[in-house]
Order: C-alpha cells, then structure tokens, then sequence
C-alpha cells in the first residue's frame, strides 16, 4: 500500500558490499512514495490529541470503508520500516466504524512490545501493509475493510513511536584476522558465515565486522539485536533471529563498547559459553550479530 511495488543468504554466497546511499527510504528493495496515500476517510474522521498518547477520535456514523486505505495524519521525520523483520514500536487504538465504540487499542504509555511487519501482518495483513515505509514520529489513520481487523469494518489510528535499525549500517572494518571466518551480507543485511578450514580458537574472540555511529552500548543496557550463530565443526546454523524476530540481549561479553549500528563477530568456544553447545561436544561457534539499538523497555538479562 505504502510502497510502489511488492533473500536469504546462504552459505557460500559470493560476498556482497554494503548498499549505498540511495535518494530514499525503500521497502523491499522498491522506493517509498514521498506522499501518503490519500483517501475519504479523513473526510469522516476527527483525530485530536498528542502524538504517543492516546487519542480522541469521532467518526461520522456510518463511516464507510470499502476498501484498506492509510493517510498521514503526522509526518514522521524519524527512521523508515523499510524491512519486514525490521523491529519497531508502534501503539494502536481500533473503532468500529459502524458503531464508533473504540474496539481495543494498547498502552499509549511506553509498555507496547516490540513488533515487526511480518508478526502484525499474520494478525492482519492490512496493519502490516500499511506501515510498510512508515517513519518514526508518524500518526497514521488506516481503514479496515469488513473481515481484515475485525467482523466489521474497523478504522484505526496508529503511533509509530521507535523504529530501530534493519540492520548493520556504518564503516566496514579491516581486519587482518587469518583463521577466522569470513562474513558475507544480502542486500537486505542478512548475514552468511563460512568457516576456514583452520584450527578453531580456544579463547573468545571478538571482532568488529562494521563499525556503526550510533550511541555506545553500556553493560547495563538491553540491547535490540539480529544474530546469527554457526557451529565451527558442522558449518550449520544453530540459531537465528533473522526468520523469527529480533531479539533483546543484556551483559553479553564482546558486546559492551560496541556501537549501535555495528555488526560484531564472536567466536564462543564451550568454555567462554559455560556450556558444551555444539553437536559434537566442543560447541565452538561463530555468532554474528548486528546490534539495532538500545532498548531498555525490553531488556531481559539474557
């Protein structure tokens, strides 16, 4: 709705730089329209209040919605979704537009967890459409056609509050690092791991992959992150939130000092784990880990 058109790395795959800098925000590799889609349900209606509380809204009874729409009622000046795994917060307050009674709506009070396009859009496929390119610091005002949100037609008005990092974004760092594995990136960010034929480390290793300008991760901070983790010995992923959803991590060694926006490659053997964790025994693995941002509100102690 929001994008004028609708990769899974493996192992292997030739290495790939970084995306340049283009004139704007994408969704999936096409160009976000600079200007929202305009419908006639800001004709019918009335949205008063502050942005991040929760708002007034009077509908016109009754409000029609024949078809999904999604109009800026606020600009939003801050990052784009500009993936579908990207993590954002964004709160939702939902009106039949029959009735005009609110249906439900979260917290309006920094509570509402962390979401991405694809989890709301296997609620309903009209919410994740519509903030697809969707900014920071946005108020949107979206109609849900009969069935799509509710029995009814619904219409609802949505705060995009934070939107972190699709990924790594900065400088890429050298690193003359013989014996470890070499990382290579989609275009979407995701990353591959190919191990060396080269005896695995005893210690931990970490090594900065992308060095990004954001703020500095402090030990007590929770951090947003996407990571990958391969085993050394069977060259398979054991685990990865690139399929799933982003992930909060806390006090995890090789990540304080880090910046946001960087992308960080951890050699874990058993030892720095506390744990044996590979399919051999020894469960010496590679994790790379791309930090999104810092975030607080979510942070678990993992």
């Amino acid at each position: 709705m929001r994008k004028t058109a609708a990769a899974l790395i493996t192992l292997g795959l030739a290495a790939l730089a970084l995306a340049g800098c283009s004139a704007g925000p994408s969704f999936a590799g096409q160009a976000c329209s600079e200007m929202p889609t305009s419908s006639a349900l800001t004709n019918s209606v009335t949205v008063k209040g502050d942005f991040g509380k929760e708002p007034s809204v009077a509908l016109s009874l009754p409000t029609k919605v024949q078809k999904a729409s999604v109009d800026d009622l606020i600009h939003g000046t801050g990052a784009a979704i500009t993936t579908k795994n990207q993590p954002f917060v964004a709160d939702i307050a939902l009106y039949d537009a029959q009735t005009g009674q609110r249906i439900g709506a979260t917290g309006f009070d920094g509570t509402t967890a962390v979401a991405d396009v694809n989890t709301l859009a296997a609620q309903a496929k009209v919410l994740g459409d519509a903030l697809e390119c969707a900014k920071a610091g946005s108020r949107l005002l979206i109609g849900f056609p009969a069935g799509t949100a509710a029995k009814g037609a619904a219409v609802g008005v949505v705060d995009v509050r934070t939107v972190f990092l699709p990924h790594a974004e900065g400088s890429l760092e050298y690193n003359d690092a013989l014996g470890l594995p070499t990382v290579v990136r989609a275009p979407d960010g995701r990353p591959g791991v190919i191990i060396p034929d080269a005896k695995k480390p005893t210690k931990q290793v970490v090594q900065t992959l992308i060095h990004g300008d954001g703020a500095k991760v402090k030990k007590t901070d929770g951090v947003r992150v996407q990571f990958t983790s391969v085993d050394w010995d069977t060259r398979k992923v054991v685990n990865s939130t690139w399929d799933s959803q982003s992930a909060v991590i806390s006090g995890a060694a090789g990540i304080e000092g880090q910046t946001v926006g960087s992308q960080v490659l951890l050699i874990v053997p058993p030892a720095a784990a506390g744990q044996s964790t590979g399919s051999d025994g020894n469960g010496t693995q590679a994790i790379v880990v791309d930090i999104l941002g810092i975030d607080n509100s979510s942070a678990t102690g993992q």
